[in-house]
């Protein structure tokens, strides 16, 4: 990434001088990402496809102020880590979360950062609930200032030839997209530490926003970490979760959900691409 590239992202998130490569670091960069870029697959709805390129990363998720999913999150994020001064390496990992029974494939991008020695996971693309960067040891558990806890197991999910690796969640529903049913501790991924080429990246990528009936083919997903809680949209259902309490509610129409988007996502989109989603389409025709 050019210095050019660093500065607009570190201002894109809110920080004015690059984090030093440490633990301290690491977690600060975590956090101000998860509070300033959205996450969103709204560009599949809209017929544009989602390109990985570096460079087209850095133009949607930088300088036109988007979002994007895990490939486009996290791919931006390693490259920032790496030129920061960072260890890292992207990880492909298997979406357990809201799966009953089939074994899903490895659709999901994360990051490994090796900080003296010692290996960390870190995630600011995975769209169901704010993980923070955790050691890579059995057991290790972090909380997060919503109420969830997080715990890490070094166990594979039934049929999951390669999850090395199990990442859990337990804490309120509301905290997240609205796939979690139940209570106590969660699947959210399984991963290993094989490693990943920008082959795969592109061809994971690829499933995700081109597979017909799943879930970023066929809803319109958006979602943002907040200091307190959790904002999300699903086509036109907004809910929210601030300082222990929910509240949720449809949105009206076209303008309702632009005015939404962009006032509380940060996502400004113009009024005919929002009439241009599934959920507005029919009606606008």
């Amino acid at each position: 990434m050019t210095s050019e590239d660093i500065t607009g992202y570190l201002d894109r998130i809110g920080i004015e001088a690059p984090p030093r490569p440490n633990l301290d670091g690491l977690i600060r960069l975590q956090r101000a990402h998860r509070l300033a870029i959205p996450f969103e697959n709204l560009d599949i709805p809209l017929g544009r496809g989602v390109d990985v390129s570096p460079d087209a990363v850095v133009a949607k998720l930088v300088g036109a102020r988007r979002g994007g999913y895990c490939f486009e999150q996290n791919g931006l994020f390693v490259r920032v880590l790496t030129a920061l001064g960072f260890a890292t390496r992207p990880l492909m990992a298997r979406v357990w979360l809201g799966v009953a029974d089939a074994v899903p494939p490895r659709t999901h991008m994360l990051v490994l950062v090796t900080l003296d020695g010692r290996d960390w996971i870190a995630d600011v693309g995975f769209g169901g609930s704010f993980t923070p960067p955790m050691p890579l040891e059995d057991g290790a558990e972090a909380e997060t200032p919503d109420g969830a806890r997080h715990r890490l197991r070094r166990a594979a999910m039934p049929g999951d030839p390669d999850g090395e690796w199990l990442l859990e969640r337990d804490g309120v529903s509301a905290v997240t997209d609205g796939r979690v049913i139940g209570l106590g501790w969660q699947p959210q991924y399984g991963f290993s530490l094989r490693a990943v080429v920008q082959a795969d990246i592109e061809q994971g990528n690829h499933w995700t926003a081109t597979r017909p009936g799943t879930r970023f083919t066929t809803l319109c997903v958006v979602s943002l970490v907040l200091p307190d809680g959790f904002a999300g949209l699903t086509d036109a259902r907004l809910s929210l979760y601030r300082a222990g309490q929910s509240e949720g509610r449809a949105m009206e129409g076209p303008e309702e959900y632009r005015e939404v988007l962009r006032d509380i996502f940060g996502i400004d989109l113009s009024l005919e691409e929002v009439r241009a989603l599934p959920m507005f389409a029919s009606v606008s025709a």
